[in-house]
């Protein structure tokens, strides 16, 4: 007879959790850290009973928002290189919904979450209960039918049992290279409460194998083929190099075969910076020397990325050459008519080196060149300071009042790439940067630089503002021995900051540096580059009808202060230096408050993007960027 544990729903689950591993190349490690939680009616007496008597080795974790617990765990699952989760639950309703944002992150990103949101009764017999969506047209819909879009894997736990190959389910998403993304386990707060006699070897130790798959022969000798009759290939290094630790094996086949290679955000530092024929990123937010050599290359070879149109100029960088991709994820080794190799990168790649004995690129000075002409670039970036009226900033498209009112509002004369190049210079080798969207990633992706594997931390897939902050503490508990380092804009701090009181819960010390421009700086940026007026973008007060008054000062300094961090004021480049030293001596977390000179940011390189345009408008700007947008797209390839 089979030996059985009578156990809630919820206790099931949480003693499956707690006894799940992965191993990849002979590495061993627990899959499952513990539970991210905000506890609400739905869940606190079904889950929270279960984690309260017997958690068994799974910490347990009390987040602010539930958006923001996710984005820690989501941040700790990709610092951890998808080998350790976090699971995340909810309550029915507004928190349950608080979480699809973040799990479209994950799965945009293929990093493993893995949420449980509490759902509706499934006997309905209290029906409405507190916080539920009535649907009239089916009482079987609730809130948590909205995840369904944003995970790989979506199940309800109608009755007990059926957890079980839900959860077998879920192990075999979350733990799958190819298919990685969000889970969605939904549970119905009765259910969670209801107990089952389930089998003693469904909580038996087990162990979920990350294999490398290398691309079948065929396929490698078609790429082979491609890549022996181009002369110019470019490498694209994307977020699957990160994952599959192929940062050397790459190194090592760019250097044998004489082959630059361009970062993506996801795969930024999956490289070092210091490689000779590392180019930096490469694309909409790429370096001169990245798409100077993809604009002649006659080969792209894709290893590991998504083609997201930031990646490729919207299509337009590299319009005639051909393109080869190596993914273990096959839906993105077919995009742009690729000739494809399904694999491991590293694996794939080592492969693909024998394939290739003999062949050299035909580049010849033209690596050395580029990477020169980019280091000048870099340094006049990091040198620019503000001159007072005479003043040219980066971005020409502005408003002329901004940047005086500015500096007489906040002091302010920090440029953007000189407090990028400064922190740059000052943090250790061993330390992290984290940053999401706005100004801030295009502008790192071309000037941050490490040789620390993995020490480059971007969400740019889904471009998730408010990942920043959480995303700094999940990394901090990825590798608590290192210092970490939040890069943010005002505008993304202010959506969610939240998760800092967190980080003071967890004793964990991270640094938080908010880039105040008195706006969204980036898509102000877009606005203005494309004939249309500053609207709704800048900090600025309500004439009744617009926001065009005067620039809200904000003093960030002090929401650190309340939360308990140790907080800088930086106006001028050198009082970020002292700030930035001092900081290394805190034993706190702390806040950097840096007053940055709107439209002072990195630009252009050689990339075009393409965004919807207003086909007709009464503005003569609007009607010129217009024909500029058709002429991009006239000279992008087509698929």
């Amino acid at each position: 007879m089979t030996n059985t544990f009578h156990l809630t729903t919820a206790q099931a689950i949480v003693k499956f959790l707690d006894n799940q591993y992965v191993a990849m190349d002979g590495v061993e490690t627990k899959f499952v850290e513990g539970f991210f939680t905000i506890f609400g009616h739905g869940i606190a007496v079904g889950l929270g009973e279960a984690l309260d008597s017997d958690p068994g080795q799974l910490r347990v974790m009390q987040g602010r928002n539930e958006q923001g617990m996710c984005h820690a765990a989501i941040a700790f699952a990709k610092q951890s290189d998808r080998k350790r989760i976090i699971a995340c639950a909810s309550s029915i309703g507004p928190g349950a919904a608080n979480m699809i944002t973040a799990c479209a992150t994950a799965t945009v990103n293929n990093i493993p979450l893995l949420v449980f949101p509490a759902d509706t009764f499934a006997s309905r017999q209290p029906d409405p209960v507190l916080q539920q969506l009535e649907r009239s047209d089916s009482l079987a819909v609730s809130t948590n039918d909205a995840f369904k879009p944003v995970c790989k894997y979506w199940d309800r736990i109608s009755r007990p049992e059926q957890v079980m190959t839900a959860l077998i389910n879920a192990m075999r998403v979350l733990t799958d290279p190819a298919e990685t993304g969000a889970v969605c386990l939904a549970l119905p707060q009765d259910v969670e409460g209801e107990a089952y006699d389930f089998p003693e070897y469904f909580f038996k130790k087990r162990v979920h194998r990350i294999t490398r798959p290398v691309a079948p022969e065929e396929e490698l000798d078609d790429i082979a083929e491609v890549i022996r009759s181009s002369k110019k290939p470019i490498l694209i290094v994307g977020g699957g190099v990160k994952y599959s630790g192929a940062g050397e094996t790459l190194e090592a086949f760019a250097e044998r075969f004489h082959i630059p290679f361009g970062e993506t955000q996801a795969g930024k530092s999956a490289c070092k910076a210091s490689h000779p024929y590392c180019l930096g990123g490469i694309g909409v937010t790429g370096t001169s020397a990245s798409n100077h050599i993809a604009a002649q290359a006659d080969l792209v070879i894709a290893v590991g990325t998504r083609l997201s149109d930031f990646t490729t100029s919207s299509k337009w960088l590299y319009p005639e050459a051909k393109v080869v991709t190596i993914n273990n994820n096959r839906y993105h080794a077919y995009k742009m008519d690729a000739v494809k190799a399904v694999g491991d990168a590293k694996a794939t790649l080592e492969a693909l080196s024998r394939k290739l004995e003999g062949y050299v690129s035909a580049y010849t000075t033209e690596i050395e060149e580029a990477k020169a002409a980019w280091d000048e670039e870099y340094e006049r970036l990091g040198a620019i300071r503000y001159t007072g009226e005479d003043f040219e900033p980066l971005i020409s498209a502005r408003d002329p009042r901004t940047i005086p009112e500015f500096v007489r509002l906040t002091g302010g004369v920090l440029t953007q790439t000189a407090a990028l190049y400064t922190l740059n210079q000052i943090v250790d080798p061993d330390a992290t940067v984290i940053t999401a969207g706005g100004s801030l990633p295009s502008c790192m992706q071309r000037m941050w630089r490490t040789d620390k594997r993995g020490g480059y931390h971007a969400e740019y897939g889904y471009s998730c503002m408010g990942y920043e902050v959480a995303a700094t503490l999940g990394v901090k508990m990825a590798e608590p021995d290192n210092e970490v380092y939040c890069v943010v804009g005002d505008s993304s701090f202010l959506m969610m900051h939240s998760e800092i009181m967190t980080a003071q819960q967890e004793r964990r010390k991270v640094n938080i540096l908010v880039f105040d421009n008195c706006g969204f700086g980036c898509i102000n940026n877009l606005e203005m580059t494309h004939g249309i007026g500053s609207l709704a973008t800048e900090f600025r007060y309500t004439d009744g009808k617009k926001p065009t008054g005067d620039l809200i000062p904000v003093d960030y300094a002090k929401i650190g202060e309340g939360y308990g961090l140790k907080s800088y004021t930086c106006r001028t480049v050198e009082e970020l230096e002292a700030a930035l030293i001092d900081a290394k001596t805190q034993e706190r977390s702390c806040l950097f408050d840096l007053k940055v000179l709107p439209k002072t940011m990195t630009d252009g390189y050689d990339a075009w993007w393409d965004v919807g345009m207003a086909m007709t408008s009464g503005k003569e700007s609007t009607r010129k960027a217009a024909e500029e947008v058709l002429e991009g797209r006239g000279k992008a390839r087509k698929y």
